[in-house]
């Protein structure tokens, strides 16, 4: 039994990006980070458009770092109501929001695919780790 397979030409585009050439292979690049400052200043929607981008995904581990990595949430970690709000609340109302506003930049692939590829996601393996959690 012979398998052929047609690689398509990728040297036919001098300079072109090695990740938006996976996509001629049927493979989809997917982002395995968030942080609300890509969301906000175009980054995410640069690499969609330039490295053909496909998706990002998301857990409370990434969402630890990101929390952590500076002052991106401080508009709900310093919110006058933050104090009444339990840190399951807190982290729920960040990771929701940002894997809502990836979604919504996301928006072209869905309609470029006509529905073939998910683009965001957000996974719990473990407790919030405003909880103390952390992944197995």
């Amino acid at each position: 039994m012979t398998t052929t397979t047609t690689i398509p030409n990728m040297s036919a585009a001098q300079g072109a990006n090695p990740l938006k050439g996976l996509l001629a292979y049927g493979q989809s690049p997917w982002l395995d980070f968030i942080r609300r400052n890509i969301l906000l200043n175009g980054d995410l929607k640069k690499m969609i458009n330039e490295d053909g981008l496909r998706g990002m995904t998301s857990n409370p581990a990434i969402f630890e770092k990101a929390i952590t990595a500076g002052d991106d949430y401080n508009d709900i970690i310093k919110a006058a109501d933050a104090k009444s709000s339990t840190a399951m609340a807190l982290y729920e109302k960040i990771a929701i929001r940002d894997v809502q506003d990836a979604c919504d930049i996301f928006k072209s692939v869905h309609t470029e695919t006509k529905d073939r590829v998910r683009y965001a996601g957000h996974y719990r393996r473990s407790p919030s780790p405003l909880e103390g959690g952390r992944p197995p």
